[in-house]
């Protein structure tokens, strides 16, 4: 199961989840999540249920999220896709989490005006022992990355 997660200021029906549910997952997930961190993540919980076996593709501030789930439960994620994720947010980067293996893939634009690159990258490698970040010619928004990335090769047969 795919589940897409948002930005902060954005919605489960913004570009990159419509593209990717256009072009690649017509059974993505990509619910909204409205509100403060604790209750997107009260939201978040609600939505994946008990199953497991989840790629999770989180942007910015979804991307947060995505990490926070995959920590604490990383028995359920089978993939974590990151697009410059918000991990110096405090609620991760004042007590970052247990390292966990789960594979993860970032990609962070180096024209990223939000989310710092290089502290963000510190970060992850300290916290995701299975990552490979990709840095690429892009602004924080991801567009021209997300268009060119092979997702099915990315994502893999679930």
């Amino acid at each position: 199961m795919k589940i897409f997660i948002h930005g902060l200021v954005s919605s489960g029906q913004a570009y990159k989840a419509s593209f990717l549910r256009q072009h690649f997952f017509p059974d993505l997930l990509s619910p909204d999540f409205p509100g403060t961190l604790e209750e997107r993540m009260a939201r978040l919980y609600d939505v994946l249920g008990d199953a497991g076996d989840f790629t999770i593709i989180g942007s910015s501030f979804g991307g947060l999220m995505a990490a926070l789930f995959t920590c604490d439960q990383p028995q359920r994620v089978r993939k974590l896709i990151l697009f410059a994720p918000a991990l110096l947010w405090p609620d991760f980067a004042d007590n970052p989490p247990a390292p966990v293996s789960v594979p993860t893939v970032v990609y962070h634009g180096r024209q990223d005006g939000i989310v710092p690159l290089a502290p963000t990258k510190a970060l992850a490698q300290r916290v995701f022992t299975n990552l490979i970040y990709h840095e690429v010619d892009d602004d924080h928004s991801l567009h021209a990355t997300v268009q060119a990335i092979d997702w099915p090769m990315l994502v893999g047969d679930d």
